[in-house]
């Protein structure tokens, strides 16, 4: 008994202790600014063709950054990809998707 408890707390840690995976969606999109926004199905993100950092805040939710931008992807209910910008100077705005 002792034996099966140690092994669902170990699997359990293990589980916990494993890195979120991205659920980003195949996107290529426009925004302001000549910024192009690609990202392949599970990341990365890539803004002008260089990798961006990521944070993923939730399943629905991410931001990229990079060269003083930030590009935001959120997912709709209907599994629908949103993108939107904020860059220098207070710059923002909605991005095309293509």
């Amino acid at each position: 008994m002792i034996a099966k408890a140690r092994f669902a707390i170990a699997a359990f840690a293990l589980l916990a202790a494993s890195p979120a995976v991205a659920k980003i969606p195949l996107v290529n999109a426009t925004c302001p600014g000549n910024i192009e926004v690609h990202a392949d199905e599970g990341g990365p993100i890539y803004f002008n063709g260089t990798e961006a950092k990521l944070h993923v805040f939730n399943d629905n939710y991410y931001e990229a950054k990079g060269h003083g931008v930030t590009i935001s992807l959120s997912i709709n209910p209907d599994g629908s990809p949103a993108v939107s910008y904020t860059g220098h100077g207070g710059a923002n705005g909605v991005c095309t998707l293509k």
